[in-house]
């Protein structure tokens, strides 16, 4: 096999073992952080949505989740499921 096809699928294999969305990540969120410094900690969110100012987002599926309300753009609160 070539090494370039090698180094792909060795890849591809870690990429669902590579998620950001860890307990050791989760705990690094705090009430007052920025929406791009959750981004950077958890990866980009799922979802989003915006109602009056609030902005509430969601990362993972229905096996392991984070969820996080922003108020201007700051974290308000923050609750996860079933993190390692």
């Amino acid at each position: 096999m070539k090494p370039l096809a090698l180094l792909v699928m060795s890849l591809l294999l870690c990429l669902p073992g590579c998620s950001k969305l860890t307990m050791e990540h989760y705990n690094q969120i705090s009430v007052g952080m920025t929406y791009e410094k959750v981004v950077q900690l958890i990866g980009k969110p799922e979802k989003c949505s915006d109602v009056m100012g609030l902005r509430s987002c969601s990362w993972g599926d229905q096996s392991r989740s984070v969820q996080v309300s922003f108020a201007g753009d700051k974290v308000l609160l923050f609750v996860s499921s079933n993190l390692k």
